[in-house]
């Protein structure tokens, strides 16, 4: 699977992913730190990767219409430090196995994932 990890969260994450076996890139990896939403998305869709993000905004399914996406994952924690962030996007990986993330939005909280 092919992630990018926004802004928000650790490099380490993309790491993490990595090390599971994805393709996953950071946005600070290729400099786009401080760019619009809007320029964020057009990189993902350009590159056919999942985005994972803290980021509320692209859970906005009429600024980001999921079914434009490779996929779009927005994690959301009261606790947002790296180890909670992990755990999180450990808790999905397994799902991939099972549900097609291409044209969703998943919104992934302690115990629980929403899939639109």
């Amino acid at each position: 699977m092919k992630f990018k990890t926004d802004e928000n969260l650790s490099t380490s994450v993309a790491e993490y992913l990595r090390g599971q076996g994805h393709d996953a890139m950071s946005v600070l990896d290729q400099q786009l730190g401080g760019v619009p939403d809007e320029r964020i998305a057009e990189v993902v869709r350009a590159e056919a990767r999942a985005l994972v993000t803290l980021d509320l905004d692209f859970a906005n399914i009429q600024a980001y219409p999921p079914e434009l996406y490779a996929g779009i994952v927005v994690l959301r924690s009261v606790k947002q430090d790296n180890a909670t962030v992990v755990r999180l996007v450990a808790a999905v990986l397994p799902l991939l196995e099972r549900e097609e993330i291409a044209g969703k939005l998943w919104i992934v909280e302690e115990g629980r994932v929403r899939i639109r």
